[in-house]
């Protein structure tokens, strides 16, 4: 749907590629969204803990969806493009065409995964030998990091695709520079990322101790030696052939680019609270964290000197709000948890025919249905003899331990929609809980936080967003538009476009709260209980490993 002005309007497009789609949107100066689309993209999972994407076919979408927002809209209206994506690995030649990162010589899978943990080996490697860079990422480097990947690139595909790289990108990087021609890195990337620090750039020691040192030989031309703060205006803007990919004039601003997550914490995190009768009110943004949720979950708190908390990435100076430190806590699967965990129950058939025969999304109707057998409980309180440890695909934060894996307590052989009902909601508890362990760790460190800011797919579901409050004990505010991604892509656009002064007055104009959440304080003693299980219960998992390894 679009705007029926017909006064000038400013109107910004922001892209955000997910892990599973792409959607654009249309942003108008006051943070309006006037017209959103999305397509779907390809995953391959050639072998376990293997990911792969295609380069040709995210931009192909990234094309397909903007010129869908943009239909009927006076071209010069639209001031500026902003792009935001998972913080994948694009490879490709000198000639910028893809190249495999799979032994099958398949040049169009040319994009490792965010979520890919091929490269285990090598980053145990990577933090034996305890470099002084791996203070910032919170003392241990992530499998879902850069460096790992690479050198496992190197270690297995040294012919076919080490050699012959050109060019290694991360996602968004990749999508400017599809955008401007200009392979400019973002600062917010190579900082997160790839262990690029913005006082000292890029440290050679480390790459030479890893086993990486080629790419210090060229002055870092593979990985970038040219670095802007996001939100700054790339090149020239679109070239004529971007333009006609996306159906925009040529020479529109292009900033560059974010992390997804980080878009999401840009379109919400900055946003005027005043008149909600919240604690972070007349505080300053350090007494807030933003909450990215959809396939996995990241939390995102600033400060104004650097916080050096265990096990959280960070702190990166300017990655997200310009002149203040990022932490980054995350948990690696929770959209894609939950959904493991509904659709792999023998009843998920019962529960699908029902969904569609009300007219409801499954997790709609399983909300409902937990409201049906609560009787005189709260519904959380469902749980007292079932119990979740979320970490089905490592601990990303704050244990930073891959080898975690799921565990469920408390199962019976009742195997209906009950049940189902019940372990959905244990897990979504589980999440909650895994997000306490976060924000604790961060406070414990220095971090002050008084407010939750939750966007992404996750944030639409009520009883995802009550657990939240109530077992963290902090308000959660909503922004009014639930695509608060794809709103932090479009401020990057108006900050290229010149419109808005810093990203700081975009995030002000253009982020806006529409419903806040209070947690229920009836029910502390309670949560209070179920996190002092969810702590036992990776003890257990500990001890009895063990014992095994014994």
């Amino acid at each position: 749907m679009h705007s029926k002005k017909q006064t000038p309007v400013k109107y910004y497009v922001g892209i955000d590629v997910g892990s599973a789609s792409v959607r654009a949107a249309l942003v108008d100066e006051c943070g309006a969204v006037v017209a959103h689309a999305d397509q779907p993209i390809q995953i391959w999972e050639p072998q376990p803990d293997h990911y792969e994407q295609s380069s040709a076919d995210i931009w192909a979408a990234c094309c397909s969806v903007t010129k869908k927002v943009v239909r009927g809209v006076d071209a010069s209206w639209i001031r500026g493009v902003g792009f935001d994506a998972t913080c994948s690995l694009v490879v490709v030649d000198n000639q910028f065409q893809p190249l495999a990162v799979n032994g099958e010589g398949q040049n169009h899978r040319n994009v490792i995964m965010w979520m890919d943990h091929r490269a285990v080996s090598q980053v145990e490697r990577i933090n034996a030998t305890q470099h002084r860079v791996l203070s910032y990422v919170g003392g241990v480097m992530s499998v879902e990091m850069q460096p790992p990947k690479l050198l496992w690139i190197k270690e297995n595909l040294q012919e076919s695709c080490w050699e012959k790289a050109g060019y290694f990108f991360d996602l968004p990087d990749f999508l400017s520079w599809k955008a401007t021609g200009v392979t400019s890195r973002s600062l917010c990337t190579v900082v997160c990322k790839w262990t690029y620090t913005s006082d000292g750039g890029w440290d050679d020691s480390f790459w030479k101790m890893i086993g990486l040192e080629d790419l210090v030989k060229d002055k870092y031309e593979k990985i970038g030696n040219h670095v802007l703060s996001p939100g700054e205006s790339v090149g020239k803007g679109l070239t004529p052939e971007a333009a006609k990919d996306l159906g925009l004039p040529e020479g529109i601003a292009v900033a560059a680019s974010l992390i997804d997550a980080h878009a999401g914490g840009l379109g919400v995190i900055g946003a005027d609270v005043k008149g909600h009768n919240l604690p972070c009110e007349n505080q300053p943004i350090t007494s807030r964290v933003a909450m990215i949720c959809g396939t996995s979950s990241c939390h995102m708190g600033v400060s104004e000197t650097p916080v050096f908390v265990p096990g959280v990435w960070g702190p990166y100076f300017s990655a997200m709000v310009p002149g203040l430190w990022l932490n980054e806590g995350g948990q690696s699967a929770t959209g894609k948890l939950i959904d493991h965990v509904v659709r792999g129950h023998v009843a998920f058939p019962e529960l699908q025919s029902k969904a569609a025969a009300s007219a409801h999304s499954i997790y709609t109707y399983l909300n409902s249905h937990l409201d049906l057998i609560k009787k005189s409980l709260p519904v959380g309180f469902l749980t007292v003899d079932l119990h979740v440890w979320p970490d089905f695909h490592g601990n990303r934060s704050p244990l930073t331990d891959l080898t975690l894996k799921g565990m469920v307590v408390g199962l019976t052989l009742s195997r209906g929609l009950d049940e189902l009902a019940l372990i959905y909601l244990a897990t979504i508890q589980a999440i909650a809980l895994g997000t306490r362990h976060i924000l604790e760790t961060m406070e414990t460190a220095g971090h002050h936080v008084s407010t939750l800011f939750l966007c992404g797919g996750l944030s639409k579901n009520p009883l995802f967003v009550q657990m939240h409050a109530d077992i963290t004990g902090k308000p959660v505010v909503l922004s009014k538009e639930v695509e608060s991604v794809l709103v932090g892509a479009a401020i990057l656009g108006a900050c290229a476009s010149g419109d808005f002064a810093s990203i700081q007055e975009a995030m002000a104009k253009m982020g806006k709260i529409g419903r806040v959440v209070q947690p229920n304080r009836e029910h502390k003693r309670f949560y209070d209980k179920k996190y002092e299980v969810f702590l036992k219960l990776v003890e257990h998992q500990r001890e009895y490993r063990s014992i095994m390894n014994s």
